[in-house]
């Protein structure tokens, strides 16, 4: 049979394409082990399929207690991520970063439409991910694309929250803080410091044994099975949850605008007919598909998950925080208990002067909805989250005199015990 001579050159070009990708491939970044197994070099026998990265740009992989360990801390908005987020930003050899999903939300979806939830969170959900992947492996270049402007030889000053790093403001990064600097203020740090200059960011990531990344735009942990299923990435996830009562009531006080209608039931006892429920429902149908996943403990999250009330930290901080850390395999240095016992026994009003504050008595913080929202608001957040305040432990009140008595607990003693 006689082949046209279109087709002749169609094949051709095919097989070119063919071994040019087989050339890019075993050629383009070859992969090499490091002559000697240590904390700088690669490891010597990791059960993991090689991949295309060199040792330089993964000087962390080792084998066994050596190799680095990645933390995402897994939330939603006032649930306590910022504190929890800080526990990690004062360990010396953490590089924290705060919310840096922020950036593709403000640049992919400005402004969430519910007609279109669906299509947007899988656009949002498939460039996190990616996001997550190149930050765990110390690739800062890869936010440039999110940041508007668009950094200028790889420095910008619109990186968010950039105060809330630690390690963003000190050497290498910022020479305005001496290394044995304490707690370094978010608004000093922003003065002080000179734009932020990626490369060097890059750097002292890559100086420190461990990332740990906090996201309140992450709804569920089965969206992270990718990530967590990757051998190269040995990422680990503490899912903070919180009394939805409470999310709800701090949610009301700080995004004012917001939730106007939410405010406007609580001072008036009148539920606004245009209430925006899903300001409520999605939560609880989040916390719940996410919490029913790591519960039921599927093989791919074995050692990779734990759960933390955000009560139970309040309560006790130093104690959750010493279990968390035995969870992920790290020690718990000074800096940190320092930390913790500057911070849980603050003044609440000190707080409240920014939504993101960490300063606070966090005992009494933990229960304090109680005296911010209406009975009947409660009673029905307690019938739209039945099954999420059953699942994680919170006890529901049957009237205003209940709702109101501080010396009754509605927080249920329950061990949510980490899936080894």
């Amino acid at each position: 049979m006689q082949c046209s001579w279109k087709a002749l050159i169609l094949l051709a070009l095919v097989s070119i394409a063919i071994q040019y990708t087989a050339i890019r491939t075993f050629t383009a970044k070859p992969f090499h082990m490091c002559p000697v197994a240590n904390p700088l070099n690669c490891g010597l026998g990791l059960d993991v399929e090689p991949f295309d990265r060199t040792c330089d740009e993964y000087p962390y992989f080792n084998y066994n207690s050596s190799r680095k360990i990645h933390i995402l801390i897994l939330a939603t908005t006032r649930s306590g991520s910022s504190f929890v987020g800080q526990l990690f930003n004062q360990h010396s050899d953490v590089f924290y970063l705060f919310e840096p999903i922020y950036h593709i939300q403000t640049t992919l979806i400005p402004h969430l439409s519910p007609s279109r939830y669906a299509v947007e969170r899988r656009v949002m959900l498939g460039a996190s991910r990616d996001l997550l992947r190149s930050l765990y492996n110390c690739d800062l270049y890869f936010l440039e694309s999110y940041i508007k402007p668009l950094p200028a030889n790889h420095t910008t000053d619109k990186l968010f929250r950039r105060g809330a790093s630690k390690a963003l403001c000190s050497m290498p990064v910022c020479d305005a803080y001496s290394p044995s600097e304490g707690n370094i203020d978010e608004g000093d740090c922003v003065r002080k410091c000179a734009s932020l200059n990626l490369t060097l960011a890059t750097e002292s990531c890559r100086e420190r044994r461990h990332v740990a990344i906090k996201t309140v735009r992450i709804p569920e942990v089965s969206d992270l099975k990718a990530l967590i299923e990757d051998p190269r990435l040995n990422l680990k996830v503490i899912q903070l949850v919180r009394d939805p009562r409470g999310i709800l009531s701090s949610r009301i006080e700080t995004f004012r605008d917001t939730y106007r209608l939410w405010r406007i039931w609580r001072a008036t006892g009148r539920k606004p007919y245009n209430l925006d429920l899903s300001q409520l429902t999605t939560v609880c149908d989040d916390f719940l598909n996410s919490v029913s996943t790591g519960l039921s403990r599927p093989p791919w999250l074995r050692g990779r998950y734990m759960l933390v009330r955000y009560e139970d930290l309040a309560r006790n901080p130093l104690q959750k925080t010493k279990e968390v850390y035995e969870f992920l395999g790290l020690s718990m240095e000074k800096s940190v208990v320092d930390w913790i016992h500057n911070n849980t026994r603050g003044n609440n009003d000190l707080s409240a002067k920014h939504k993101y504050g960490t300063l606070r008595d966090s005992a009494a913080n933990a229960e304090s909805w109680r005296l911010k929202l209406s009975h009947d608001i409660v009673d029905y957040t307690q019938n739209v989250c039945q099954h999420i305040l059953d699942e994680l432990g919170y006890k529901a009140v049957n009237s205003p005199e209940e709702l109101k008595n501080m010396s009754l607990s509605l927080i249920e003693d329950k061990t949510f015990i980490p899936f080894l």
